[in-house]
């Protein structure tokens, strides 16, 4: 059995593998840097760890590998009869991150 991990970033709570890509919320660094997660709800696979709330010391290490936009997501708000409609267009920013290691 493969060891995972569940962490908390961007308000969300994600688990994740070694050499697995995620989508997460933007991080301000550039491609290429490397970026630690901290907060560690669950580390399993041969044991399991669970937190309460975080496993102590335990930390995720990954490589952000590009940093983009999502596709467009429109709002479009009317009001029949009014002569009133308003449109809002949204791209909301992420980051990739490769996993590279899951220190327990």
């Amino acid at each position: 059995m493969s060891t995972y991990a569940i962490i908390k970033t961007g308000g969300k709570q994600v688990k994740v593998e070694v050499g697995q890509a995620i989508y997460i919320e933007k991080i301000d660094a550039e491609a290429g840097a490397e970026v630690t997660f901290n907060e560690v709800v669950l580390v399993g696979g041969d044991s399991t760890k669970v937190g309460a709330p975080l496993v102590e010391g335990a930390t995720v290490v990954g490589t952000i590998e590009k940093q983009g936009k999502q596709k467009k997501v429109v709002s479009y708000k009317y009001k029949p009869k009014k002569g009133s409609h308003r449109k809002q267009g949204h791209r909301q920013p992420y980051t990739k991150v490769v996993i590279d290691a899951i220190n327990a």
